[in-house]
């Protein structure tokens, strides 16, 4: 059995072009952020600058530091040392109120004794807008998030979705320069979740607000980033558009945590890249020196020939262990070079025959 490689990139799933109004957002800038809890750092000495409209996504897995980082921005955490500012504004020192954010919690944080449209006036309410005001800015909330005429419903009276949506909508309604999401999406089942992904998107698209999402969830981010930075052990690993994070990883983690990975061990010299004793092509000659490093494969880039294989492929022998229906799609587990386990990611053709376990 062959299993072919080739350098063709796969496609990300990001969010097409576009160019929202920024007049009213602001650029972040975070230089040299530290906070710890006792011996556990938090935040290494992290920096990264936020242009002004865009939609940066903090991506990691659980305990990495991406949700303080978000309190650290939105004024619910201190940092024991480093630089916050809103475009030209040092915030540090501000209290939550006075940062001119909007903000979206995992659990929505609505107010269960109010209606859809009293949870929408209560942060109008608070800047002691005028009554007509109040009146204008929810009906056009509603309308921006897809519940017109919801507005005297209960809470309880909602869907998970509908929910999101409203917290959302209170989130925006008076017009903040920067949102702030902590894993807003996290509750809904699959499909709403991927619906509501494309919500989101539409609304930053629409408003032109500097974003800033948190989620451990790499397809989420993928899916809704002009940009992301993966975060782990407190420390930011890369900061990229998602196709360039997706296709040229910056680290090892980073090419482990984006997307299904299976990593094997290689050899370079010079230009020279050896796996298994075999010289192999790559789209680029290595960018490190050293001598022992890692080949990382996407299975959707490989492909299984039962026949030999186009002379100018990278190939190699592997044993086929199991085929996994995934409806869409069917993975082939093999093996090579003995006992290291890679998979082949093809779509799903119901007149196709697949070689047969052990072969």
């Amino acid at each position: 059995m062959k299993s072919s490689m080739t350098d063709a990139g796969a496609t990300s799933v990001g969010p097409a072009a576009h160019a929202p109004d920024t007049e009213h957002s602001l650029p972040i800038s975070v230089q040299s952020l530290v906070k710890s809890y006792g011996a556990f750092r938090a935040l290494d000495n992290v920096s990264i600058d936020i242009r002004s409209g865009e939609f940066m996504t903090l991506l990691g897995p659980s305990g990495s530091g991406k949700t303080t980082l978000l309190m650290v921005l939105a004024g619910f955490v201190r940092p024991d040392s480093g630089s916050v500012t809103f475009g030209e504004r040092e915030i540090l020192l501000l209290p939550p109120h006075k940062r001119d954010i909007g903000m979206v919690f995992q659990n929505y944080a609505l107010f269960p004794h109010m209606t859809v449209a009293e949870n929408l006036a209560y942060p109008l309410k608070l800047r002691r807008a005028g009554k007509a005001e109040i009146r204008d800015r929810v009906e056009r909330a509603l309308d921006l998030v897809q519940l017109s005429g919801l507005g005297g419903r209960g809470i309880h009276e909602l869907s998970g979705g509908q929910r999101q949506r409203v917290a959302l909508a209170r989130a925006v309604i008076f017009e903040p320069r920067i949102l702030l999401m902590d894993e807003p999406l996290s509750a809904l089942d699959k499909n709403l979740r991927e619906q509501m992904q494309i919500e989101v998107r539409r609304l930053h698209e629409q408003l032109g607000i500097t974003t800033v999402y948190v989620t451990h969830d790499q397809r989420e981010a993928l899916t809704m980033s002009d940009r992301i930075a993966v975060i782990n052990d407190g420390r930011i690993q890369q900061v990229d558009e998602p196709r360039d994070l997706y296709e040229k990883p910056s680290t090892y983690f980073v090419a482990n945590f984006i997307g299904e990975t299976y990593s094997l061990p290689v050899e370079v010299s010079g230009s020279s890249v050896m796996l298994f004793g075999q010289p192999i092509k790559t789209p680029a000659p290595p960018e490190h020196g050293d001598r022992h490093q890692a080949l990382i494969l996407r299975p959707e880039n490989l492909h299984v020939f039962e026949a030999e294989p186009d002379p100018g492929m990278n190939s190699m022998a592997g044993t086929v262990r199991q085929h996994v229906f995934q409806g869409d799609s069917i993975v082939t587990y093999l093996t090579v070079a003995g006992d290291r386990e890679i998979a082949v990611r093809r779509q799903h053709r119901s007149d196709e025959t697949l070689p047969a376990p052990g072969s």
